[in-house]
């Protein structure tokens, strides 16, 4: 079952173009990776410094095999420098039961 992964940063203030070059990257990597439906990312419009990548993957099991690659790995490490506080992530799957 596909799921999409929301994944959140807050930027630190003056950091979003080097901080969105670090999502552009992690993409690029995302795109190469067994599962790897599509993704988009969100800037929200009540707090500009609030980014969500919104990932969509052909089960958990392809993202978590992504998520804890060496790859992503280093690539969520460079974001430290950009961001206030860590990344969090939201799980979600498709569709909602009809029963």
């Amino acid at each position: 079952m596909a799921v999409k992964i929301l994944i959140k940063r807050k930027i630190k203030n003056g950091n979003m173009r080097a901080a969105s070059r670090l999502v552009i990257n992690n993409r690029n990597g995302a795109m190469k990776q067994s599962g790897y439906i599509s993704s988009e990312s969100w800037r929200s419009l009540d707090d500009t410094d609030q980014v969500v990548v919104v990932s969509m993957w052909e089960n958990i099991e392809a993202w978590e095999t992504w998520k804890n690659s060496e790859t992503r790995i280093a690539n969520e490490a460079e974001f430290k420098d950009y961001i206030v506080g860590s990344t969090e992530f939201e799980y979600y799957s498709l569709g909602l039961p009809l029963d």
